[in-house]
């Protein structure tokens, strides 16, 4: 559609309608466009690369940040800065947060995907024909990629890892409150490239061309091959309602659990304290609470309790308040309004729903669910199976939190992402859903007759 025609979207700092896309500068334009051209005219190096080889360029870019890592935390302070100025969330900031032990694991993640198989030129499938063809189906690099995302400067490095893995170049458009962070991480990454004997430009940012640049890689089509947007609703929403490359999209977290009538009480605590609590800005973080109300008056309290000893606010609907007020509980509770159920908080602020029966549960997920991960407690085998089956997200769970949705707890190393699309890839995005694949094709001086 025209841009005359586009809906608002959702701005990606601050969550709030913005007019249709503007047409970028057009130094901005040139700029981007470059970059994105030589991305594209690095991307065939990798294709002579070994297995060995791409794994050695990895090793050396983990040595390189550990070794660089006081210049990479002095530059992220200067983010760090400017976000407390601006008064940012606990979780954002936490995102964006670098100490020289987080920069030591976005190090051992470039050693994990190193250790990692190599899913370039894997046969998916193949056969000999009748009519003696040889057939194969082989996973290939994408291409291109471009990363949009927002204060997550580990993002630059498992992106720019998981790329080059898979024999893919890679634009990255970190974010402006990331700005500093990103620059040091790139300028390390690039300084290896070049001592490797590789083009610099297989990892090039595009942070310093902000918002605007942002809209040009959206129209990169031709130069990048695909979009992957992560990060908060407003982001993925102007990426995936304006690009014209394709768009891998990795959705936001409106998690659930279901506490069900049959659920271990203790053991449901322990779960739902560490999905809502483990870490509370990222998108597997639980966000939405339901208890069936056959165990409700028993589970809340308990679970308000444990909530309330790591200082979660708890959004309640008016059966969950009132059980919550005749239990004389400690908890913060605030009346829950038609928003909560869609809202993913990114903070210690929990929704809480007590449903009827298991089908009102099971309506609610397909209601307000984005489609990321959802888990049920239970020890009744038929509530599981259904569970299982009938929730459509990228990772359904039973008796297990939620923070467990995760590549690396999957064992695929490094992820690029959680795609709530279900095309292509779906859930936590490794090497192999950084590739396609083509058909080779081998004959004798075979014709078609």
């Amino acid at each position: 559609m025209s841009i005359q025609e586009q809906t608002p979207v959702t701005d990606p700092q601050t969550d709030t309608a913005t007019a249709p896309e503007p047409t970028a500068p057009q130094g901005v334009r040139e700029a981007v466009l470059a970059a994105a051209s030589a991305a594209r005219d690095a991307q065939p190096a990798l294709a002579r690369l070994t297995r060995d080889r791409k794994d050695a360029v990895l090793l050396a870019m983990a040595e390189a940040l550990v070794a660089r890592a006081d210049e990479i935390v002095t530059a992220n302070a200067r983010d760090i800065e400017a976000a407390d100025a601006a008064g940012i969330e606990a979780g954002l900031r936490d995102r964006l947060l670098l100490t020289p032990e987080r920069v030591g694991s976005i190090a051992q993640q470039l050693r994990d995907a190193a250790a990692l198989p190599d899913p370039v030129g894997e046969v998916v499938r193949g056969s000999i024909l009748r009519n003696g063809l040889e057939l194969r189906q082989m996973r290939v690099p994408l291409g291109v990629i471009g990363m949009v995302y927002e204060a997550r400067p580990n993002v630059t490095v498992d992106a720019a890892g998981l790329a080059l893995k898979s024999g893919n170049a890679v634009v990255l458009r970190g974010g402006s409150a990331a700005l500093h962070s990103n620059t040091a991480l790139i300028a390390v990454l690039r300084s290896v490239l070049a001592e490797q004997g590789l083009p610099e430009d297989l990892v090039i940012g595009i942070d310093e061309h902000g918002r605007d640049g942002v809209g040009v890689l959206m129209t990169a089509r031709g130069l990048v091959d695909v979009l992957i947007p992560r990060g908060g609703a407003g982001l993925i929403a102007r990426v995936v309602e304006n690009s014209t490359v394709p768009v891998i999209e990795t959705g936001t977290g409106n998690t659930h659990i279901l506490v069900d009538a049959s659920a271990d009480l203790e053991a449901a605590a322990d779960i739902v304290v560490n999905a809502k609590t483990h870490r509370i800005g990222v998108c597997n973080a639980l966000e939405t609470l339901l208890v069936h109300r056959g165990v409700a008056e028993r589970a809340l309290p308990l679970l308000a309790e444990r909530l309330a000893a790591k200082d979660v606010t708890l959004h309640a609907d008016d059966t969950a308040q009132e059980i919550l007020a005749a239990a004389g509980t400690a908890a913060r509770v605030v009346p829950a309004t038609s928003q909560d159920w869609e809202t993913e908080y990114l903070s210690l602020d929990l929704a809480v729903k007590v449903v009827e029966d298991f089908d009102e549960a099971l309506a609610h997920i397909r209601a307000h669910s984005t489609g990321h991960t959802e888990s049920i407690l239970t020890r009744d085998l038929e509530s599981q199976r259904r569970f299982l089956a009938e929730v459509d997200s990228a990772v359904v769970m039973a008796n297990a939190s939620t923070r467990f949705s995760d590549g690396g707890e999957f064992g695929f190393g490094a992820e690029i992402g959680i795609s709530t699309q279900k095309l292509h890839a779906r859930g936590p995005m490794g090497l192999p859903e950084m590739t396609t694949t083509k058909w080779i094709v081998v004959g004798q001086g075979h014709v078609r007759p």
